[in-house]
């Protein structure tokens, strides 16, 4: 199983707290990845590692490597702009641009200079498709996007995201906010995507992990515990903190 993202005594701290603990982890490429564990263990953190967001907060300290494709990503020779264009983030909650729904998908594009004229009519479609959102939306893509719903809103954030080819999709707890058709809606664009993209999904959802996960990643008090076959981990659990956290003890 080839890996595409590999972490390597990766420490975090907020000021004098130690957040992240020596993690040692390879993430399998072409995989979704699920990373759980009770609140506050590091999942968040861990994932916004991998694309350098945390370097936006104060008073945080980083140490240890995380490698994508071989390359240490927190090498100082870096440009973090270039890391975020190669790994996407969809956030908890969606955050649409103040503009309208074709401008939300155009806004990457145009960026990286990498559509203008009919081309980029027929790319922010096509991107518009991959998020199940362009019959939704297609006679009114200059409305403002904050008119969509705020299920329409997470899948428009999607296809923004997927609008700058990236290699790998960051997916922090994306249905959380979601009512329920909207939440299946994006698991299902999610495992479609699979087929495309590594997926790294922080679900607090148990149930969740189950329908959509390759891999597991399960964490606790800023350690990695447990990591393997999702299958493997769910019929079997090794840690009986993995196995407390699945039957609802802790978490």
């Amino acid at each position: 199983m080839a890996e595409c993202i590999s972490i390597r005594n990766f420490n975090v701290a907020f000021g004098n707290t130690l957040v992240l603990k020596n993690i040692h982890l390879d993430i399998p490429c072409g995989q979704i990845t699920a990373i759980m564990g009770p609140s506050g263990c590091g999942k968040t953190t861990l994932l916004r590692s991998i694309n350098r967001f945390l370097e936006l907060s104060d008073h945080v300290t980083i140490k240890g490597e995380i490698l994508i494709d071989g390359q240490n990503i927190y090498d100082p020779q870096v440009d973090p702009i270039d890391i975020r264009s190669k790994v996407g983030l969809l956030a908890q909650r969606p955050f649409s641009l103040p503009m309208s729904i074709f401008d939300n998908v155009a806004y990457g594009l145009r960026i990286h200079g990498m559509a203008d004229g009919k081309d980029l009519h027929r790319a922010v479609r096509h991107y518009l498709e991959m998020a199940g959102l362009w019959e939704e939306v297609k006679d009114r893509l200059r409305e403002p996007a904050v008119r969509l719903s705020i299920g329409q809103q997470q899948r428009l954030c999607l296809a923004r995201g997927l609008a700058v080819e990236p290699e790998i999709i960051l997916a922090d707890e994306p249905t959380s906010a979601l009512d329920p058709i909207s939440a299946q809606n994006i698991e299902q664009r999610l495992l479609e995507l699979r087929e495309k993209y590594t997926i790294v999904l922080v679900t607090h959802t148990v149930r969740q992990a189950r329908r959509l996960a390759d891999y597991l990643v399960f964490m606790y008090l800023g350690e990695m515990v447990e990591c393997g076959e999702a299958s493997a981990i769910f019929s079997n659990p090794q840690h009986e903190l993995t196995c407390a956290y699945l039957h609802g003890a802790i978490g």
